[in-house]
């Protein structure tokens, strides 16, 4: 049986020392990751309520948040709350009557695959769809947004999204 040599050269040989720090780093660079996940899922950067005619005693809020859209929606007894992530809307649009405005949402993945928020005052819609547009943008470029301060943000997010809107 002819037995034949193996020989292994590692690159580099580590130290205890190096491979505690090593795991150190890893694990600092884990926290920050989660501590940017957390800032960004938290931070609620616009938050608009409907406005019935002429008064609203239960009125619908959206919130806007740089990875999520909330729609909480009252009854008298009840609320029914959606969230949809920025990444899963395919779509906005806005409907604009005399008094107010319709905001549409388009889903990828909700079952009825459009949310309607009526009753929205026509600047705050388009303003929302501004900010929900610049996310999406954001999204699709993978940027980090947890190092801008919530106005620096909203501004950034308006630059992004400048269209000339008909109304």
């Amino acid at each position: 049986m002819d037995k034949k040599k193996v020989t292994v050269w590692p690159e580099k040989l580590y130290t205890q020392q190096e491979v505690n720090d090593l795991l150190k780093n890893q694990a600092k660079s884990n926290n920050k990751n989660i501590a940017s996940l957390v800032k960004q899922s938290n931070r609620i950067l616009v938050s608009i309520t409907t406005h019935a005619f002429p008064f609203d005693v239960f009125p619908d809020i959206i919130n806007i948040e740089e990875a999520r859209i909330t729609i909480i929606r009252r009854q008298l007894l009840s609320s029914e709350v959606h969230s949809i992530d920025i990444r899963n809307i395919s779509n906005i649009f806005i409907n604009t009557s005399i008094f107010f405005s319709q905001l549409v949402i388009i889903s990828k993945t909700y079952e009825e695959n459009e949310i309607k928020i009526s009753s929205l005052r026509t600047k705050e819609a388009i303003f929302a769809r501004r900010i929900i547009e610049g996310l999406r943008i954001f999204e699709n470029q993978k940027i980090d947004t947890s190092s801008y301060t919530k106005d620096e943000l909203i501004s950034k997010l308006k630059q992004l999204s400048t269209t000339e809107i008909v109304t």
